[in-house]
C-alpha cells in the first residue's frame, strides 16, 4: 500500500515541509531484511567462523564479529552513511560529502535510491552491509592478530576503504556511472573483503605450527549453524537489496537459493571424488561460495542462470580454496579470499555475462548483458574488478603498516601458544 501525505497548513499560515511517499509493504520489507544483514553478522558469521578454529581461540574469533559490529555501527551513524551515500559534489566521482554526517537531515527525507522507504531504514540497512564486510576479513587471520589491532585495521579499513568502494558502485561514484553492475556487493562486499583477507594473511604471515600441526576444527556443529544462519539471512542481503518488496526481490531470493544449493553439492562432490570422503566443512563452504558468488549478480539474472553461477562457484572457488592455497602456501586461515575474493571476482564477470532486461531493465530498453545482446558489460565488470582488487590491496597494505607501527599487529608466539581466549581476553571455553 502506498501512502499519499496531503499538503497541510498550519496556522500560522506556512506549508509544513511534506514528507514524500512511503510505502509501507516496501519499508516493511527493508526492516526485515535488515534484521536479516544483522543476523548473518551475530550470530551467523559468529558462530560460522569460531567452529573453525581450535578451541583455545573460539571466543577471540567469535567476539571479533561482535565487536566489529558494536564499532563500525558507530562510525556509520557518525560518518561513514554521509561519506558513501550522499553527492560529494566536484569530488562525487570519488567520495561523498558529511551532508548526512550524525544523522543530520534524516527526518522526513528518502534516499535517491530507495524513494519508497524512509532514509533512516535506508541507512540502517546499508549499516549492516558495512558491518559484515570487515567483519568477514577477520576470518583470514584468525587465531592470530591482536584484539586491539584489530578493532584499529577495522576502524580505519571502514573508513578508507569500504567507504569509497562503496560510493564508487552505489553511491554516485565512478564505477557505478560508467555501468558497472552489483547488486548486492560483490564487488563492494566480497571482492573487497576477499582482497582485504589475502593481504592481510600475507603482512602479518602464518600461525605458529601452520604446516605442521593439525589445526583441526573445534566444533563444526557451530560452523553448521553458522552456516544456515548465513543462508537465510544472505536473502535480506541479496532480496533485500531490490530496496522494494515486488518481482524483483523475489527474483533476487529464488537465485540466491539456487545456487547456495548448487554449489554445496558441487563443491561436496569434488571433495568426494578426489579425497573418497564428503567433509561437512566442505558442503558448508560450496554453500557460503555459491552465496557470495551470486551475490553480484542476484538482480540481473535469470534462474536457469543462477544454476550456471553456482556450479561454477562450487568449482572454482573448491579450487581456490584447496589446490591454489595450499601450491602457494599461504596461511588464510578460514579462506576469506578464497571463497569471498574469488566467488566476488567470479560473480561480478558472469553478471555482466548473464544479466537480462527481462528480470531488470536497468539499461531502460537496451541489452545488460552479453547474452542480452551487450557484449561489452563483460569489459565493464572486469574494469570494476580491477579498479577494486587494486585500490582495496594498496590501501588495505598501508593500514596495516599504520596499524603495526602504532599498536603491533601480531600476538607473542607465547600468546599464540597458549591461545588468544586466555592471553588476549583472560576467558577460555571450558
Amino acid at each position: 500500500m502506498r501512502v499519499d501525505v496531503r499538503l497541510d497548513v498550519c496556522r500560522c499560515g506556512f506549508r509544513r515541509r511534506q514528507p514524500p511517499p512511503i510505502d509501507t509493504g516496501d519499508t516493511a520489507w527493508l526492516l526485515v531484511a535488515t534484521c536479516l544483514v544483522l543476523m548473518m553478522n551475530i550470530p551467523g558469521l559468529a558462530l560460522f567462523y569460531c567452529g573453525m578454529v581450535r578451541k583455545k581461540n573460539v571466543l577471540a574469533t567469535a567476539v571479533q564479529a561482535f565487536a566489529v559490529a558494536a564499532l563500525v555501527t558507530v562510525m556509520w551513524f557518525v560518518v561513514g552513511y554521509s561519506l558513501a551515500f550522499t553527492n560529494g559534489g566536484d569530488l562525487n566521482g570519488v567520495i561523498g560529502s558529511l551532508a548526512r554526517a550524525f544523522g543530520a537531515g534524516l527526518q522526513g527525507s528518502v534516499h535517491e535510491l530507495a524513494k519508497t522507504v524512509p532514509e533512516n531504514v535506508f541507512l540502517m540497512y546499508q549499516a549492516t552491509f558495512a558491518i559484515i564486510t570487515p567483519a568477514i576479513i577477520a576470518g583470514a587471520f584468525a587465531e592470530r592478530m591482536r584484539f586491539s589491532a584489530m578493532m584499529w585495521f577495522m576502524a580505519l579499513w571502514l573508513l578508507f576503504v569500504y567507504v569509497p568502494v562503496a560510493h564508487w558502485v552505489w553511491g554516485g561514484g565512478f564505477l557505478g556511472s560508467a555501468g558497472v553492475l552489483d547488486f548486492a556487493g560483490g564487488l563492494v562486499v566480497h571482492l573487497n573483503a576477499g582482497m582485504a583477507g589475502l593481504v592481510c594473511c600475507l603482512v602479518i604471515g602464518k600461525r605458529q605450527g601452520y604446516g605442521v600441526e593439525y589445526m583441526a576444527p573445534h566444533n563444526l556443529v557451530l560452523t553448521l549453524i553458522g552456516t544456515s544462519l548465513l543462508w537465510v539471512g544472505w536473502f535480506g542481503f541479496n532480496a533485500g537489496s531490490a530496496l522494494a518488496s515486488g518481482e524483483l526481490a523475489g527474483s533476487a531470493m529464488l537465485n540466491t537459493h539456487i545456487s547456495a544449493a548448487v554449489a554445496a553439492l558441487v563443491w561436496m562432490s569434488v571433495e568426494w571424488a578426489s579425497r573418497g570422503k564428503p567433509s561437512v566443512l566442505g558442503i558448508l563452504s560450496g554453500a557460503v561460495a555459491g552465496l557470495g558468488t551470486i551475490t553480484p549478480a542476484a538482480g540481473y539474472v535469470e534462474p536457469w542462470a543462477a544454476m550456471v553461477i553456482g556450479f561454477a562457484a562450487g568449482l572454482v572457488c573448491y579450487w581456490a580454496s584447496v589446490v591454489v592455497k595450499t601450491s602457494l602456501g599461504y596461511d588464510d586461515s578460514l579462506d576469506v579470499f578464497g571463497v569471498h575474493g574469488v566467488g566476488g571476482i567470479l560473480g561480478t564477470i558472469m553478471a555482466g555475462v548473464f544479466a537480462t532486461r527481462l528480470i531488470n531493465d536497468v539499461n531502460k530498453g537496451q541489452p545488460v548483458g552479453l547474452i542480452d545482446g551487450n557484449a561489452g558489460q563483460v569489459l565493464t565488470q572486469l574494469y570494476g574488478v580491477v579498479a577494486v582488487t587494486i585500490f582495496c590491496g594498496v590501501a588495505t597494505w598501508i593500514i596495516l603498516k599504520v596499524v603495526d607501527a602504532m599498536v603491533g599487529l601480531r600476538a607473542t608466539r607465547d600468546e599464540e601458544t597458549e591461545g588468544l581466549d586466555a592471553a588476549l581476553h583472560g576467558e577460555r571455553v571450558q
